[in-house]
């Protein structure tokens, strides 16, 4: 978040700082704000906009930059490197101590530039979640990015939403706020419009809702009164969030690897330059710098940056596929998912509710259209199934005015046409009732100014229906409820007929929702009740005596990307299963047009109710879809199949799904439909709610980890070839074939070229046919434990190789050594190309010259070590010599065999496994 604008009236700020506006009542607070109950309009808004800056709070600064730089040099082998050029100095090598020194800085420059791009990719991601919010503007609701707010306008919130600035309450039903993180109060607080003491505490302040804190029951209206550091919350500097930290599990076992392996190198290099000394009477001076020699070449110091980035590409990578991590581990955690468990509703169907059927007592409607345009028409459905070609004059069907007036009524969503299209401000279902009214002339803005709304009962999944009541003639009330029809049906004793009211037949209604549900539409059902006046609606009003005037078939077609997307799912060993608030029909025949393998009988929520943990365990692998499901059953779900083994994604939009959220491996919330509650528990967001997202956050997550295990595999074997041609050269009494200075640069060049090229890598084309990775797998496993011995192995004899051979010919030490030190490089460069696939043959054109970052990466190192070979000065500082095109030859022939050995090894690997 960004500062408050600068441009701040001071006017405002003073207004607004004096005023207790929970001891003002709506009426003055309205007054005070110069706004109606219909909101600002476009042009006050902006105005106020301009005046006041947007609603945004001041966010921690992350490291600053001197800070992030001096933390580099923070590790062990920094040390070590620091110590042995000051020690270089105090024994006389200027240079090799200068030399020291520049490749610490170039080092810590690289570890540096990584992770504030790191934090760059994680800063960037945070903006895609600004928090959208329900307005008035010009009488209309309308949705705007949460920093548009301004003082005056009036905010629309419901169950599971962050409200977005401080506001008094206009009109409040059954609402309560979490204001934990505020005030200190465990318990969900009771909201009400009643104004309080001046002297209030903040806690007592029922009138108000704060910023930052969340509905977790009921809707409200309220208006804006203080925005951005004007706020409660803003006030409060230790609530303010600082940056996501980078560690990840992944890189705290990088870190305790690391250590432990410098314990074991350095021990190792002690032990070497003793011996060195003592039994070939070596100087100590040549032995100490052989022993800081050995360190340095054994120990992968760029490795932790260069995993790091690698995430952070992982995590921008995601971001571009509309999936974006909140956490950096949630991108290693991606790649051992092996159940995916989904919503319905928006992400494995388009959530583009459309109406499709009315089924009244007397007689059944079709309805032509797909999508929010107000555009078809309403046909007779005959006995036989048959559908009339003439459209339905709504003035000769009053039995079906009425059913859609209820369904406007007891409702609160609204159609608006946007920039040409059509859109629903609220609830799809809900919105699609009212495109369905619209088609039939009914305006929603209209009827509900005509009939005034008294009270209402918010939708909740606890009670599985919405209620409203409304003035009817003198003296009476009139009640609509709208909800899952087995629930309305037991709340009902008759239904609505053209001849008048009649009993209700229980079982000819169920073989009606049947058959909708049968052909895959969501059912409602809609009923109302007349009743004496009374103040407020209450559950207790609802529950009985209701009048059925009919139920409606929705469609939300399956998305087409959902079906490929759980195709490419079961290739790749993780099961897609299906969480619905649906009937069991219905979600069965989506789930079948999804192509969902277990399908022959779903499981209900009053199920899952009945059963105890360990039923729900010994079933949860054999049903994929579960119908009638509220939230709570989420947690119940991925706690049964973790207690299986599985490793668990769990979508959510609601506040109720929190918990499942928070314990899923990695939580999914909708960034669409999903509530500011349900993307605080969530790992990742998904900026397009759609299932296939999720499937490619998944591949990308296997990309990542690949790419790192690649990364580690190939880096390690250069540092092990390096400490091994040391520690050798060391204890049989000969010449070191790399110098400590020769072997910094090594390390210095292969991690800012070669070790960065394989984070760039494109997954292999077999890597969503493999199975989930087991977290509990080690990183270096026994085949990547094998691979870098054997590498090692493989460079060691090339470096000796080429060492000895110029020694043979005549050579200079220098010479010699420029051509063990340039064998080292160009070996690990054609190994880049091996580790592009750990296991898959590279030998193809495509294998060899398909990855332009691989091949930037050769021909940079290559630049690099023409200037270490042939440039004077670094000649000098190195102690290389110039090659001649002969020990070039051998140098490329050698790397060619290091190359083919390697791809003999994979073969030999897959034959074991096939």
């Amino acid at each position: 978040m960004a500062n408050q604008s600068k441009g701040t009236s001071a006017a405002a700020k003073d207004t607004t700082a004096r005023t207790a506006w929970h001891s003002i009542n709506t009426e003055d607070a309205l007054t005070r704000l110069k706004v109606s109950s219909n909101g600002l309009t476009r042009e006050e808004a902006q105005q106020r906009l301009a005046d006041v800056g947007p609603n945004q709070l001041q966010q921690q600064q992350g490291r600053h930059w001197t800070r992030r730089l001096l933390e580099q040099f923070n590790n062990v082998l920094m040390l070590i490197l620091l110590v042995a050029a000051v020690a270089s100095f105090l024994l006389g090598h200027s240079i090799d101590a200068a030399a020291i020194v520049g490749v610490v800085v170039i080092i810590a420059l690289i570890g540096f530039i990584q992770e504030g791009k790191a934090e760059q990719a994680l800063d960037s991601i945070r903006n895609m979640l600004s928090p959208q919010a329900n307005v008035l503007r010009d009488g209309h609701r309308t949705s705007v990015p949460a920093e548009d707010l301004v003082p005056g306008d009036i905010v629309l919130v419901e169950s599971g939403d962050r409200v977005p600035a401080d506001l008094r309450l206009l009109e409040a039903r059954r609402l309560r706020t979490e204001e934990a993180a505020l005030t200190g109060e465990s318990v969900p607080v009771e909201k009400h419009t009643e104004t309080v003491a001046e002297d209030a505490d903040l806690a007592e302040r029922r009138g108000m809702a704060y910023a930052s804190t969340i509905v977790v029951q009921g809707s409200a209206r309220g208006l804006v009164v203080e925005t951005g550091s004007h706020t409660e919350i803003g006030k409060i500097s230790e609530l303010l969030r600082g940056v996501e930290k980078l560690k990840t599990p992944l890189l705290q076992q990088l870190d305790r690897a690391g250590r432990v392996l410098a314990v074991f190198i350095l021990t190792a290099a002690a032990i070497t330059a003793v011996l060195g000394v003592l039994i070939h009477q070596q100087p100590a001076s040549e032995m100490f710098m052989a022993a800081v020699g050995l360190a340095v070449a054994a120990i992968p110091e760029g490795l932790p940056a260069i995993v790091t980035i690698g995430l952070a590409l992982g995590v921008q990578s995601m971001a571009k596929r509309n999936a974006i991590v909140r956490r950096l581990p949630a991108v290693e955690t991606l790649g051992s998912i092996s159940t995916i468990f989904s919503d319905k509703t928006g992400t494995l169907t388009r959530n583009e509710m459309t109406a499709q059927a009315i089924w009244m007592h007397d007689q059944q409607y079709a309805i032509d259209g797909i999508g929010f345009a107000p555009e078809g028409d309403f046909h007779y459905v005959q006995p036989d199934g048959q559908t009339s070609a003439e459209a339905v004059k709504l003035d000769n069907e009053s039995a079906l005015a009425d059913f859609l007036n209820a369904a406007v009524l007891c409702n609160d969503s609204e159609l608006a046409n946007k920039d040409g299209r059509h859109q629903i401000f609220g609830d799809p279902t809900e919105g699609a009732l009212v495109v369905a009214a619209a088609k039939a002339g009914i305006q929603a803005h209209s009827m509900r100014d005509h009939i005034s709304r008294v009270d209402a009962i918010p939708f909740e999944s606890e009670h599985k229906y919405m209620a409203t009541l409304h003035d009817h003639d003198e003296g009476q009330q009139r009640l609509f409820v709208k909800g899952a029809p087995d629930r309305l049906l037991e709340m009902c004793a008759s239904a609505y007929s053209k001849q008048g009211d009649v009993k209700l037949d229980h079982q000819r209604w169920e073989e009606r929702i049947h058959e909708l549900s049968s052909r895959g539409l969501r059912v409602l059902a809609i009923a109302d009740k007349l009743t004496s006046p009374v103040d407020g609606l209450d559950h207790h009003h609802v529950q009985g005596d209701l009048r059925l005037l009919g139920i409606i078939g929705l469609l939300d077609p399956p998305r087409q990307e959902a079906i490929e997307a759980v195709t490419r799912c079961q290739k790749a060993g993780i099961r897609p299963v299906m969480i619905t608030g649906d009937h069991a029909t219905t979600a069965l025949a989506i789930a079948r047009q999804l192509g969902f393998e277990k399908t022959q009988r779903a499981l209900t929520g009053r199920e899952i109710e009945s059963m105890s943990d360990s039923q729900l365990e010994d079933i949860i692998l054999d049903i994929d879809v579960y119908a009638r499901a509220s939230p709570e059953h989420k947690l119940r779900l991925v706690q049964a199949m973790q207690s299986r083994g599985g490793v668990c994604s769990m979508t959510g939009d609601g506040v109720n799904d929190g918990p499942a959220l928070k314990r899923a491996d990695v939580g999914v919330a909708m960034g669409i439909q999903g509530t500011e509650a349900a993307k605080d528990a969530a790992e990742m967001v998904l900026a397009d709610d759609n299932f296939a997202t999720i499937v490619s956050a998944v591949e990308e997550g296997r990309k990542v980890y690949d790419n790192i295990r690649k990364t580690i595999t190939f880096i390690l074997p250069t540092n092990g070839a390096q400490g091994l041609a040391i520690m050798l050269a060391v204890l049989f009494g000969s010449m070191l074939p790399v110098t400590p200075l020769q072997a910094l640069w090594v390390n210095m060049v292969v991690a800012v070229t070669l070790g960065l090229a394989l984070a760039f890598e494109q997954g292999e084309k077999d890597l969503m046919l493999r199975k989930p990775r087991d977290p509990k797998a080690p990183l270096l496993d026994f085949f990547l434990l094998w691979r870098v011995v054997f590498v090692s192995l493989l460079l060691l004899v090339g470096v000796f190789g080429i060492f000895t051979w110029i020694h043979q010919q005549g050579g200079s030490d220098e010479l010699a050594r420029a051509g063990a030190v340039n064998m080292l490089v160009t070996g690990s460069a054609a190994y880049l190309i091996n580790s592009r696939f750990l296991l898959n043959s590279t030998l193809s054109i495509k294998g060899i010259f398909g990855s332009r970052p691989v091949w930037i990466a050769i021909g940079l190192i290559m630049v690099l070590q023409m200037a270490f070979t042939y440039l004077p000065f670094m000649q000098l500082i190195f102690g290389s010599e110039g090659l001649a095109l002969s020990h070039w030859l051998a140098i490329v022939g050698i790397s060619v065999l290091v190359y083919l050995a390697v791809e003999m090894e994979k073969s030999i690997w897959r034959r074991r496994q096939s």
